[in-house]
């Protein structure tokens, strides 16, 4: 076993840099039916603990947002990929 890595922390550049973006121009993946499409495209319902995101395709959701103060939670276990653009 290879002991070239690194922890974590190595990543807080590009995360950062990938977060401060809009993120409804991303195109994400559906992982239920595997369509492809813009999270604006997405439907969204409120009235649910936190925010539940669906594919506008299969209803599947793709991804929930929960918030509490001073923290929140993303959950894209709905979603296969996600294409963000970044400035250039």
């Amino acid at each position: 076993m290879s002991d070239d890595h690194v922890d974590g922390n190595a990543l807080a550049g590009d995360l950062r840099e990938i977060f401060a973006v809009d993120l409804t121009v991303a195109t994400g993946q559906c992982a239920g039916c595997g369509h492809k499409g813009s999270v604006a495209t997405l439907r969204v319902y409120r009235n649910a603990p936190g925010i539940v995101a669906r594919c506008p395709h299969c209803e599947e959701v793709v991804l929930r947002v929960v918030r509490a103060p001073g923290r929140a939670w993303l959950d894209l276990r709905g979603t296969i990929s996600l294409e963000i653009p970044l400035p250039s």
